[in-house]
């Protein structure tokens, strides 16, 4: 379970992949009120964790699993669809999916990203493609659970900075205080590193206030974020 530079390189909210255009969900919970600052800002991450957290690290290590074969991609797909409702998330998975395989086709060229970028020429989910990603740059199983569930968190919490004026070092403190329950969700994901293994099993959770928000805020006319 090394570090490695391919994966300080997919953590990095600096490789061109369009993530920054996101909130995950944060700007409709400042809108609404959840979020009002960073005494609000744990509790709200922490359930974002145990549910999109849970839902995209499996999901990378179901798609990192499964490209060392001649890869089914579309049945991947019809899961991670079957498991996000909101048809404004599945746009937004795909849209930070195609940018993520965009980059990953330029650093790591690899035939799997190619037959990932023709199989979902829509675009795959960015799970999918996180998982598609570190297979082709090298990475292990827990190094792209380790990424997914990071990444369920980095974004909405970094978003606060420019929703709310947060100071950034509470953002970071929030973040390292979430540190052991990141580890956690990746390494419950690793149980998804068998490809023979169904991909029914994958988990099935569920945040219907991240959906309703997630729709509401599609509506939008005026909005810093995409979602």
């Amino acid at each position: 379970m090394s570090t490695s530079a391919a994966l300080l390189m997919l953590a990095d909210s600096r490789l061109p992949t369009g993530g920054h255009a996101h909130s995950g969900g944060m700007e409709e919970a400042v809108a609404r009120g959840a979020v009002g600052g960073a005494g609000d800002l744990e509790r709200w991450l922490r359930g974002r964790l145990h549910a999109v957290g849970v839902l995209d690290a499996a999901f990378a290590v179901a798609a990192h699993a499964r490209s060392e074969h001649p890869a089914d991609w579309a049945a991947v797909d019809a899961e991670w669809s079957a498991r996000t409702p909101s048809p404004a998330l599945r746009r937004a998975g795909r849209a930070q999916g195609r940018g993520l395989l965009r980059a990953a086709r330029a650093c790591w060229p690899a035939p799997l990203l190619e037959q990932l970028a023709r199989d979902l020429p829509g675009g795959p989910p960015w799970p999918i493609a996180l998982g598609g990603a570190g297979r082709a740059a090298g990475c292990d199983p827990h190094d792209v659970a380790l990424t997914a569930a990071t990444a369920a968190l980095s974004g909405p919490a970094w978003a606060t900075t420019r929703l709310l004026g947060t100071d950034p070092f509470a953002v970071a403190a929030v973040l390292a205080g979430l540190a052991p329950a990141v580890e956690e969700v990746a390494a419950a994901a690793l149980a998804h590193a068998d490809p023979a293994r169904s991909l029914a099993d994958l988990p099935t959770l569920s945040a219907p206030l991240l959906d309703l928000g997630a729709e509401r805020h599609a509506t939008w006319e005026v909005r810093l974020f995409a979602s």
